[in-house]
């Protein structure tokens, strides 16, 4: 009888969500605004629009999604899946006191503004696509491709170590 009334007490509340239109947040996502130190997060970190995000030494388990207008500054970080953005303002991914950062997947960015990817070594693809910033891209190691297409200003950089192809803006990088 109990669950029976808690039941019934939950749903108005589970139909206002979905008549409202709430999509239920993924328990394992952390939103980040300002600093994460090093800890070990599940699932994926979201840096909301607009927002500042600092992961220091940090162990991410799934994704880096960065949203419209939002800066990431990433140092020494392990990222079990790929660090995401379109509409970014800033994003860096580098080293912390000489401890390279990690990302098992892709850094993917586009459409966004500038930043750096320094001394990380990426298990997949660093595609940097129609960003209006400057990138700065050095010391990586790449197990896939570097692809920079249509940024303007193109990025630069050197020093990248490359599996797959240095391709269009970055072949020189």
């Amino acid at each position: 009888m109990n669950r029976v009334l808690a039941g019934l007490t939950a749903l108005p509340f589970v139909t206002a969500c979905v008549a409202l239109g709430a999509a239920p947040a993924h328990a394992d996502d952390t939103t980040c605004r300002g600093t994460i130190g090093a800890v070990s997060l599940d699932g994926n970190v979201i840096v909301p629009e607009g927002a500042l995000c600092r992961l220091i030494g940090t162990r991410v388990d799934g994704n880096v999604h960065v949203q419209s207008g939002a800066i990431l500054k990433a140092k020494g970080v392990r990222v079990g899946g790929s660090v995401q953005s379109e509409n970014h303002e800033r994003v860096v991914v580098k080293a912390l006191n000489g401890r390279r950062s990690h990302v098992d997947g892709s850094i993917q960015l586009k459409q966004g503004g500038g930043g750096r990817i320094a001394k990380t070594s990426v298990g997949s693809d660093i595609q940097l696509f129609t960003n209006g910033g400057l990138f700065v891209v050095e010391r990586n190691h790449v197990d896939g491709n570097l692809q920079c297409k249509s940024n303007n200003p193109k990025p630069i950089g050197g020093n990248n170590v490359v599996q797959g192809n240095k391709e269009d803006q970055c072949r020189d990088l």
